[in-house]
């Protein structure tokens, strides 16, 4: 009874937290500077592309690199679209072309495994780069073009509700028989099958869902980079940062990914502006000293802190009570 209080209490306590932090959320443009705006995005986006990410490869285990490819395929449809329709209407088309892109291309890769998938979701990354770039040269007459504009606050607030309908989302999957299927494909592929699971089913569908919020994202974007080109709107490090963030944050519990991505995605901008050329060795240290003594992520170090809380919490009290009786 005392161990379900506990938690009972740790709940209302998470609850209360998230309620905070989504009102600091939606007033923060009324006192924030234009900077903070802008930082606080990227860090939204930052998360949208980390959990999108984990939400697909974190359960199968399917080292995916097509983050970037999504994000940059919604990079342009945003940019082309937003200055003729409404940006929420450009934003939605960014996520359903993603979508559809993704389904194509799970249909025909997603029977590939391990390091196979990995190569062929990066090369889809360098062919979507090179052929935009023969596209824009060849057809459009010149490389990149520039964006339309757009306010920092509205920018600001549908990223934050595409964080949340992808943080909703995500959690739902999770907690959804299509979640149980997912773990079981990671557990072991072959007994899935057996089971009756349809595995290539499940993984296509699976990573069409995440390329949505990745594909929203990136049109959102758009008008907050002002000039894009293929090597902008395809930058491998869209690819690579949402894998470390996941890794850094532990993806042993849902929040692992979200707190990886928001400490990650603030350290990275204050250390390219103070140390632009060391920045990414910095990076990579960090990296090493978590996979070597947390292995966990920041999530494996915050359950061992709980646990020995909780212990501590249990051996007093049960230490209290056996003076009272005696």
């Amino acid at each position: 009874m005392d161990i379900t209080r506990l938690f009972a209490h740790r709940n209302l306590l998470v609850v209360g937290f998230l309620i905070l932090i989504l009102i600091f959320l939606t007033t923060f443009p009324l006192y924030g500077g234009s900077y903070y705006i802008l930082v606080l995005t990227t860090i939204l986006m930052y998360i949208v592309l980390t959990v999108s990410w984990a939400m697909f490869s974190g359960p199968t285990g399917y080292m995916s690199l097509a983050p970037a490819a999504f994000f940059g395929v919604g990079i342009y449809i945003g940019a082309i679209l937003g200055a003729k329709l409404p940006l929420l209407v450009a934003v939605a088309a960014g996520g359903l072309g993603c979508f559809i892109l993704a389904l194509l291309i799970g249909m025909v890769t997603l029977r590939l495994k391990g390091i196979y998938f990995a190569i062929f979701t990066f090369g889809l990354l360098m062919f979507l780069t090179e052929i935009i770039l023969y596209l824009e040269i060849h057809i459009g007459g010149s490389r990149g073009r520039h964006v339309f504009p757009a306010s920092d606050e509205a920018v600001f607030y549908i990223m934050l509700g595409i964080c949340v309908a992808t943080l909703l989302t995500a959690y739902f999957i999770r907690r959804s028989r299509l979640g149980l299927a997912m773990q079981s494909i990671g557990g072991n592929e072959e007994a899935a099958a057996h089971m009756g699971i349809d595995t290539t089913r499940v993984k296509v569908f699976t990573f069409a869902i995440s390329a949505i919020f990745m594909g929203a994202a990136g049109a959102i974007m758009a008008p907050s980079l002002i000039y894009i080109d293929p090597y902008i709107a395809f930058n491998m490090r869209y690819s690579f940062m949402p894998v470390l963030m996941a890794v850094f944050g532990g993806m042993g519990q849902f929040y692992g990914p979200v707190l990886g991505a928001a400490v990650f995605a603030y350290t990275e901008r204050i250390l390219r502006i103070q140390y632009p050329y060391h920045y990414m060795l910095t990076f990579g240290i960090i990296l090493i000293l978590v996979i070597v003594f947390l292995p966990g992520g920041l999530v494996g170090l915050i359950q061992k802190l709980q646990k020995t809380r909780l212990i501590s919490k249990l051996w007093n009290r049960g230490k209290e009570e056996e003076h009272a009786n005696t």
